[in-house]
């Protein structure tokens, strides 16, 4: 097969033309007969009786090519689905073609080696393949058009994510993600030989982005977390990428609340703007993000999922439970639970002045599923250590957190959105594997 020639023309001795996407062929419409370049993936190959549509894949959509001298039909024979390939050739009308317009008289120059059988049709509209297949072969089976669109959505989500907090003063930060403590506990972390003593990958940013609270006062960050718990449930996975976001000069966790409304809204937005046509390939039911997120305390939501008074936490019957309501009675896919009791949230959560049993923490529930945790954090010293002593934690592994708050850090709180989560829950998936594009879990490590 040949290589991509050096020469400036191509075989046809047409001058070597930049590049043209395949969404854009449709603006030669009025130019019929004009030379155009392609480059990308054959996706198709069609055989009729004296010629071959070729269909080819870009990032922007698929294109139609048609094939008919001899030559070229041979040497299309020897193109295998997947292969990469460059195209010169001429805008032609057909109302069939996708956009009203194909290329003919195409010279076709391979980019590499015929390409190896996909694990899956591509070119088949819907997808038939099993979960694990998709995973097994996660490098190639993305390629298709509707794995594509849900990652475009979660593209779409981060863009609108960072779009919001840069616009409200925010800066965006990264964080180590080797740590010498854990940030929950001394349980649920991977440990890492670190020149030859133990470190942990970060469960979160959270101790960095509160120390940086008092450098920057609002800062955000995107990254991957990592979480050693034995889930093998379809809404866990052992790393993911967390939104964090924290901000400074807070009254109470309820202005966490509002800047978390205003960045869900933010996201959704950017979806509309930026991710039009997944949202149509996929029949995404983008959701209405309300002025304010309905507000429930935790002891009202047990009552509201019928769980029992004591119960220390929601369980995910629970939490569709109280998802239903909020669709009954505020006609919300959000709903925000606050108020869990402090004893069973982190350690550095602000407890309820009023009642220290209650804490000023929150969770989004989005669809049934909790999405987001959040609360208002303690800032000052003497609190954090009187906390760790009355949970049995040792001072010592978290010195190096805990004396920034000798140095001024002001009353602050923020919260994470997983984004597969949020990706998952907004296709409505049963797997939150679905929507991720390397998946790490207990039993997963590659590809």
């Amino acid at each position: 097969m040949t290589s991509l020639p050096e020469s400036p023309t191509s075989a046809a001795g047409i001058q070597r033309l930049p590049r043209t996407l395949a969404s854009d062929v449709a603006s030669y419409a009025d130019r019929p007969g004009q030379p155009l370049r392609l480059s990308g993936w054959v996706h198709r190959r069609r055989r009729l009786s004296g010629l071959t549509f070729l269909v080819l894949r870009d990032r922007s959509g698929t294109a139609q090519v048609v094939v008919k001298d001899e030559v070229t039909l041979a040497q299309i024979e020897e193109l295998p689905e997947e292969t990469t390939i460059d195209v010169v050739g001429l805008a032609s009308v057909n109302a069939q073609a996708p956009g009203g317009i194909e290329v003919v008289e195409p010279t076709i120059v391979a980019l590499g080696a015929p390409s190896d059988t996909p694990p899956i049709e591509l070119w088949r509209p819907k997808i038939t393949a099993g979960l694990p297949t998709m995973l097994d072969h996660a490098q190639v089976t993305w390629r298709h058009p509707r794995q594509q669109a849900s990652w475009r959505l979660a593209a779409a989500s981060l863009h609108g994510f960072r779009h919001t907090l840069d616009h409200d003063g925010f800066t965006e930060v990264h964080s180590p993600k080797l740590v010498e403590s854990a940030t929950e506990s001394g349980a649920n972390v991977f440990t890492v030989d670190y020149f030859g003593r133990p470190a942990y990958l970060a469960q979160s940013p959270q101790f960095y982005k509160q120390v940086l609270v008092g450098v920057f006062e609002r800062v955000y960050e995107v990254g991957p977390v990592f979480r050693a718990e034995p889930h093998d449930t379809v809404r866990h996975l052992a790393e993911y990428v967390s939104l964090d976001v924290e901000l400074g000069f807070i009254c109470d966790h309820y202005e966490v609340i509002g800047v978390l409304r205003d960045v869900i809204a933010g996201m959704v937005a950017s979806i509309r703007a930026r991710a039009t046509s997944a949202v149509e390939l996929l029949d995404v039911r983008v959701p209405v993000v309300p002025d304010e997120f309905p507000i429930v305390h935790f002891r009202d939501a047990l009552e509201i999922a019928r769980a029992p008074a004591d119960e220390p936490d929601l369980s995910p019957a629970h939490e569709r439970a109280i998802g239903a309501w909020a669709i009954e009675e505020h006609r919300s896919d959000f709903v925000v639970v606050e108020g869990y009791p402090t004893a069973h949230r982190a350690f550095y959560t602000h407890p309820d002045p009023a009642d220290p049993h209650w804490s000023r923490s929150f969770d989004l529930i989005f669809r049934g599923i909790e999405l987001v945790s959040g609360a208002q954090r303690l800032h000052r010293y003497d609190d954090y250590v009187q906390t760790l002593r009355r949970r049995g934690y040792p001072l010592e592994p978290y010195a190096g957190y805990v004396d920034a708050f000798k140095h001024g850090i002001p009353p602050h709180g923020g919260f994470a959105i997983g984004l597969e989560r949020w990706t998952g829950r907004l296709l409505e998936v049963e797997n939150i594997r679905q929507v991720t594009l390397f998946p790490r879990d207990l039993h997963r490590i590659a590809p």
